[in-house]
């Protein structure tokens, strides 16, 4: 350790500490900048959450970036536009608002995307779906109603453009 009066130390002077002590600084609001990411660049830049294998979520889901499910979830899921894409592991047993929607797992509840849905050959997807675009590759499972909304409309024009698909659709390869 060393002390102020060995021989060939520096010889810097200790700070002279007077009785009134310093006001506090107010920290200043963080703005951001270009190099921090905004909710919707982080949706451009892949950021994206993830729920693992093992995680059960019951309950209502909601924030402002994308989220990718391995494991299950009841409840609801609103991400605006963000992605949700549910895994090849991924359970979900809920009505599901996001900008995308892929589906490699199975979802079981009503699908509304402001763009898209994607149902991957592995997916399974049971319930409604509102969407501008929606994809169903060969060998998914899709039952359900499928209502396309030109992006930007609101629900004034439900039923319009109304697709009832009362048995269950499989494609085969």
């Amino acid at each position: 350790m060393w002390k102020p009066n060995q021989p060939g130390s520096p010889a810097t002077p200790e700070p002279v500490r007077g009785g009134t002590p310093t006001p506090a600084i107010e920290p200043t609001p963080v703005r951001p900048t270009p190099s921090t990411p905004t909710p919707a660049a982080a949706a451009a830049t892949g950021e994206q959450a993830t729920i693992g294998k093992s995680l059960v979520i019951k309950g209502e889901v909601s924030g402002s970036e994308s989220l990718y499910i391995d494991g299950k979830i009841e409840g609801a899921i609103n991400l605006p536009g963000n992605r949700v894409t549910v895994g090849r592991n991924g359970q979900v047993a809920a009505n599901i608002m996001a900008r995308e929607v892929v589906v490699l797992g199975k979802v079981r509840g009503n699908v509304h995307a402001s763009d898209r849905i994607d149902i991957r050959s592995e997916g399974s997807l049971t319930g409604d779906v509102i969407a501008a675009r929606i994809s169903i590759e060969d060998g998914a499972f899709f039952k359900g109603g499928i209502d396309i909304r030109k992006p930007g409309a609101g629900d004034a024009k439900a039923g319009s453009a109304a697709v009832a698909t009362p048995e269950a659709v499989t494609v085969n390869a």
